[in-house]
């Protein structure tokens, strides 16, 4: 090879973001076992909160995870804490619907839950990824039982308007296909000398060896009907015993089709490191999690408290509230300390002194809309008659996506799905419905998936977060630009006052987020009070 080749040859990482722009991550991944380059959040365990000063107050505003974290901490280091929450129940987000229960709206919408018993939808978080050590610490410790939530089923379906004649096509058979043709035509690039990489025969060979594992391609480096892609995609005619048991290989999708469908951020949507597994869920529903913090604070926490103004100086903070047990008397409290966790999308309409800068902040965070499909049906006709047990079907529908329950297999009687999962412009327009017409059109949207939804369903809800008037929205989205102009001044210590919750973290719509951030502000302001910092 000519020595001015070899000065002008690209790195190796050149060459695997190549591979990985082409290919995506799991290629990606695969090209670096091959090369020899291939192997979560930062919670460091509890605070260590010594030398705490006896008396000392601190007010917590909110009783979801982050501000019970709070007030468990602060009052394990000797703290007097007192938490004041707007909800008649603790949680915040973390919460599940259950039969009997009674959601209400802004508009004044009410939709009371008729799922039958054992059944629930949770609206919020409804996932824990084995990475977010913090929470799954906190569950142990509080004794949460966690178990598997399966997040990818390679039976469940995807499916695109424009492709596979508005089919539902199975994971398996898409994502077989789809790592097929990609992996083919790279392997073919590779071969004729095409991706214009002058790297070494070995490391071409290696690659090129790569793809073919990867891609479930023959001896030449085709992807085609036979054995090694049916063993993914599945076969036509499966196998069997006896004098008829053997398998007929399945026909590959068309690559034109495979490619325009867009499928592809469906199947690589499970690489991401959010999303991988494995994950988790409480047994019983979400919100098991938030009564396992509240049964180490609930006497600390007062419900029914409407915030309405946050004031300090010097000596400490005023927050007045409206005692909506009593009518909405006003009241106030007193501490030396506040840890507020409300939500940005209440607390900037409420009156706070603090800096020019923390209310800037607080200002800049827009919330999500978000609205989640809770649909009922009398079985579980997607385990009898599809075989999907948990997982997710994706759709570019507007609803997004159908998650089946992880739990229960193979019970008889009625059983809950997530019939709808949307944020954006389709969960405005879902929360522009009444709670009957998003149930409606989440079931003519399903419907394409499984034909059964009509003579199975019984019951369902649809509860959108931005009309909840404790939240008005789902949860903060940063822009690059306001975090780099605004997030470190919304999580300093404001003289007496500091922000924790989901927002004042880069773990953002995650209860991991609440909890390192609340873990933070606390050990933050601890070293503010003893004169430490």
């Amino acid at each position: 090879m000519p020595s001015s080749t070899v000065v002008n040859r690209p790195t190796r990482r050149q060459i695997l973001t190549r591979i990985g722009i082409v290919a995506g991550s799991a290629a990606l991944y695969q090209a670096m076992t091959v090369m020899g380059h291939a192997q979560g959040t930062d919670f460091a365990g509890e605070p260590k909160l010594a030398g705490a000063k006896k008396g000392t107050k601190i007010l917590v505003l909110g009783a979801g995870l982050a501000g019970m974290l709070a007030a468990y901490e602060l009052r394990k280091a000797g703290y007097d804490v007192k938490v004041l929450e707007y909800q008649t129940r603790p949680g915040g987000r973390n919460f599940t619907l259950r039969g009997g229960d009674t959601l209400v709206e802004l508009g004044g919408a009410v939709q009371h839950v008729g799922f039958a018993p054992g059944n629930y939808i949770n609206p919020g978080p409804w996932r824990i990824p084995y990475h977010h050590q913090g929470l799954l610490h906190y569950c142990k410790l509080f004794g949460v039982q966690l178990e598997p939530f399966i997040e990818l089923n390679h039976n469940a379906w995807l499916h695109s308007s424009d492709a596979f004649n508005g089919k539902p096509v199975r994971y398996r058979e898409y994502a077989a296909d789809f790592y097929g043709r990609t992996a083919e035509l790279l392997a073919k690039a590779i071969d004729q000398h095409k991706l214009d990489l002058p790297i070494t025969d070995d490391e071409r060979h290696a690659v090129r060896a790569a793809m073919g594992v990867w891609g479930g391609l023959t001896g030449d480096g085709s992807y085609a009907k036979g054995n090694a892609s049916s063993s993914r995609r599945g076969f036509a005619k499966p196998q069997g015993g006896g004098m008829d048991g053997a398998p007929v290989p399945s026909e590959p999708f068309a690559l034109g089709e495979v490619m325009k469908s867009g499928l592809w951020q469906a199947v690589t949507l499970h690489d991401r490191l959010d999303m991988q597994t494995t994950m988790f869920e409480p047994v019983g529903g979400m919100d098991m999690i938030g009564k396992g913090f509240a049964k180490h604070v609930g006497d600390l926490i007062t419900l029914n408290c409407k915030v309405s103004a946050i004031h300090q100086d010097d000596s400490g903070v005023t927050v007045t509230y409206a005692d909506m047990s009593q009518g909405g008397a006003v009241k106030t409290a007193q501490a030396d300390y506040c840890v507020c966790t409300i939500p940005l999308s209440i607390l900037s309409q409420l009156d706070v002194q603090v800096s020019g800068k923390m209310k800037a902040a607080i200002a800049a965070v827009p919330y999500a809309s978000s609205v989640k499909l809770g649909l009922e049906f009398k079985r579980r006709f997607w385990e009898e008659d599809d075989q999907i047990y948990g997982g997710i079907s994706f759709t570019d529908q507007a609803i997004s996506q159908i998650s089946y329950p992880s739990t229960r297999y193979f019970t008889d009687g009625p059983a809950v799905l997530l019939g709808g999962y949307m944020f954006g412009p389709a969960a405005y327009d879902f929360a522009g419905m009444t709670p009957e017409q998003r149930v409606e059109e989440g079931l003519r949207q399903g419907q394409v998936l499984h034909p059964q939804y009509r003579s199975e369903f019984r019951t369902g809800v649809g509860v959108a977060w931005s009309r909840m008037p404790w939240t008005l929205g789902c949860c903060s989205m940063w822009s690059e630009q306001a975090r780099k102009a605004h997030y470190k001044d919304l999580c300093a210590i404001d003289n007496r006052v500091v922000l924790a919750g989901e927002h004042a973290s880069y773990v953002g719509c995650w209860q991991e987020g609440a909890i390192l951030s609340s873990l933070d502000a606390i050990t933050r302001l601890h070293q503010r009070a003893i004169g430490a910092a």
